[in-house]
């Protein structure tokens, strides 16, 4: 793919460079353990010895359930939680995710444990941003705006959606796509981003939709199916310049804030 003039390079998704949030304020850090890559804000340094462990901990418990079933992980279709009565909370929550997307469970993995983090943090920060390669838990305010990343598309940068609501509140914000980034992808999306109750669910359906993006026709049918489904807020689909977008979310337009190397995430 060619870089483009103005337009993000896919590689700054690699380097986490699109790292850098706006009027958010606090204390912000990175937490790496293995394949885990968390950026964390919140109100408190305090916050930093407290994510580690508990990366740590569910990265463990989740290690510990995968060497007693080995084929799990490489499950490409839904598997029923109640078949695994011995899962760890966090793979139950994968696999409920994944049984409402239709996808495997490993396509809910990044942003299960960025809730799991973030759930455990909030007794230290009632406000906090856990994000895990683009994958982002939400908590304690009553408006988020965020920068869609979509790769090459003349759109990234410039497109950005703003969830609110009357009081503080908590939700996940996953994108996924067949341009940017290491996972798996059966589809052509630039991007697909999806608004949901939780982390999980929201880079569950992202997977599963984005698989299902062949041809800018689709970009409508898979946000409307989307929204049909218990648990999404909104859904936004990319592909080149054109785009899909519907639900409890608001489109913003953004002045190009974002360069090359500098892509929000969040502001």
């Amino acid at each position: 793919m060619s870089k483009g003039a103005g337009r993000p390079h896919p590689s700054s998704y690699r380097r986490r460079s699109y790292r850098r949030p706006q009027n958010f304020g606090g204390h912000s850090f990175e937490v790496r353990i293995g394949e885990s890559d968390l950026w964390i804000s919140g109100k408190t340094p305090e916050l930093e010895s407290l994510a580690y462990e508990r990366l740590l901990f569910y990265r463990k418990s989740l290690s510990a359930f995968l060497q007693r079933h080995s084929d799990w992980c490489e499950s490409l279709v839904p598997l029923v939680a109640a078949d695994y009565p011995l899962a760890p909370p966090l793979a139950r929550q994968m696999m409920t995710a994944s049984e409402i997307a239709g996808v495997g469970p490993m396509a809910a993995v990044a942003g299960a444990l960025a809730e799991a983090v973030g759930r455990d943090l909030i007794v230290l920060s009632a406000e906090l941003v856990v994000e895990n390669g683009g994958d982002i838990f939400l908590a304690g305010r009553s408006e988020y705006r965020l920068a869609v990343f979509a790769g090459t598309s003349p759109l990234s940068g410039h497109l950005g959606i703003k969830v609110s609501a009357p009081r503080p509140f908590s939700c996940g914000v996953c994108t996924s796509s067949a341009r940017v980034g290491h996972s798996l992808s059966f589809g052509r999306a630039d991007a697909v981003t999806i608004v949901a109750d939780n982390v999980a669910l929201a880079d569950a359906v992202a997977t599963a939709m984005a698989n299902q993006v062949q041809k800018k026709t689709d970009l409508a049918r898979v946000v409307e199916k989307s929204l049909a489904l218990d648990g999404i807020w909104g859904a936004v689909a990319v592909m080149g310049s054109d785009m899909a977008a519907g639900g409890n979310l608001e489109l913003i337009y953004l002045e190009r804030i974002v360069h090359e190397e500098n892509l929000c995430s969040s502001f």
